[in-house]
């Protein structure tokens, strides 16, 4: 059976450690003279993550071990979710959808919420394989509200393309062409880390 991308990966061990990074692109110019700095914000900006897996014994650390093998290095994509944010601190009650076609930048037009629904800076929100933060609080107003986002929208979403809430995932790939594990211990347990990036 052939490789289809983007994998899941193996949810055996679950991670001892993982660190998600928001990165942008910002020039900055320091006169050496002043100190006075010049700033330009560029449209650049991606997910990052360095993630350890727990240690494990070999059957489980074999599903890993190919998983992420079979990425061919910075090839493939996976999707990879903060498990942390897997539950949204805002109600979102209702039934939130996208607002209306064409929209693009750094806010998001959301109807269907119920009356009273709240949204938390914080909370992630998943369309398609893209993964977004929201970035301040904010409450539905007539059903709906305009999300402040990070970061901003990869495409424009359809007209009533669903938003996922719950363990929202972002499409990743490995930062580099190398992936490894070592063996420690007298049972020969196994540690496996690896970086991702968002694959945009």
């Amino acid at each position: 059976m052939a490789i289809s991308y983007p994998i899941a990966l193996p949810t055996s061990g679950g991670y001892a450690r993982i660190e998600f990074r928001a990165s942008n692109v910002v020039g900055v110019s320091t006169s050496p003279f002043t100190f006075q700095q010049q700033l330009v914000r560029h449209q650049g900006a991606r997910w990052e993550a360095d993630v350890t897996v727990a240690e494990m014994e070999r059957p489980a650390a074999e599903e890993w071990i190919a998983a992420l093998t079979s990425l061919r290095g910075a090839w493939g994509t996976f999707r990879l979710a903060d498990p942390g944010g897997a539950t949204p601190r805002g109600t979102w009650a209702g039934t939130p959808l996208v607002k209306g076609s064409g929209q693009t930048g750094e806010t998001l037009l959301v109807d269907g919420f119920s009356a009273g629904a709240t949204v938390k800076a914080g909370d992630y929100l998943q369309i398609g394989d893209r993964l977004y933060k929201v970035l301040i609080d904010a409450t539905a107003v007539g059903g709906e509200i305009t999300l402040d986002i990070w970061p901003r929208l990869r495409e424009s979403p359809a007209d009533n393309a669903v938003i996922t809430t719950s363990s929202a995932k972002g499409l990743f790939r490995l930062s580099g062409n190398q992936n490894g594990w070592s063996l420690e211990g007298a049972g020969l347990r196994y540690s496996i880390a690896f970086g991702a990036v968002e694959a945009i």
